[in-house]
């Protein structure tokens, strides 16, 4: 869809050719701004703003698609309260500035704040504070490479498999910890550690 394409169902507020342009996660950046504010308050196309900024965004290649409109759009998803979904977009998004992860971590959704755990931009002071928070919360502390080392020690003898499969495949878990899961009782946890610890060396 072309520009001017956009600039017809923005003022004739053609809602599906709209939810239709922000299906396209090649749709540049300043169209899906120039989209976003008008219909701020629009439920579903606010949650299909969220939905595009999180299919343009990858977590591996953290450069990638970094706009300072980026981020005002992530900041204004931040405290959207026409869909909730467009916080946990914002939440696990690594553009997200670090202040936007601070008051998100106080969310009142544990998946919100779930997904602040698994962000590796969110402070370590704050992921700090997470251990003591409830199972889901926490549970996203073993995969994130920012998890101070002394919470990945813990993690590292939890009774829940998938948290130490997290841990095991985390690329910021020091090499000891690493060896200390080679020989864990799960077979494919002690094989992604040795994965991990081969790919470090």
């Amino acid at each position: 869809m072309s520009k001017i394409d956009i600039q017809n169902a923005i003022d004739t507020k053609n809602e599906q050719d709209i939810l239709e342009a922000l299906d396209d996660r090649s749709l540049d950046i300043e169209s899906v701004k120039k989209i976003y504010f008008p219909f701020r308050e629009h439920k579903e196309i606010v949650g299909q703003v969220a939905m595009n900024l999180s299919l343009r965004t990858s977590v591996y290649d953290r450069e990638k698609e970094y706009s300072e409109t980026m981020v005002e759009l992530l900041r204004d998803l931040a405290v959207n309260e026409a869909d909730m979904g467009a916080r946990w977009a914002v939440a696990k998004n690594p553009h997200t500035p670090q202040d936007v992860l601070v008051n998100l971590a106080g969310d009142k959704v544990n998946l919100v704040r779930a997904l602040v755990a698994t962000n590796p931009m969110t402070p370590p002071a704050v992921l700090e504070k997470f251990f003591s928070d409830e199972k889901i919360v926490r549970d996203g502390l073993s995969g994130n490479p920012s998890t101070p080392v002394k919470i990945l020690k813990i993690l590292a003898n939890d009774a829940d498999k998938m948290v130490r499969m997290r841990l095991a495949e985390n690329s910021g878990a020091p090499k000891e910890i690493l060896q200390e899961l080679c020989d864990d009782s799960d077979v494919n946890v002690a094989k992604a550690a040795q994965m991990n610890l081969e790919a470090k060396s």
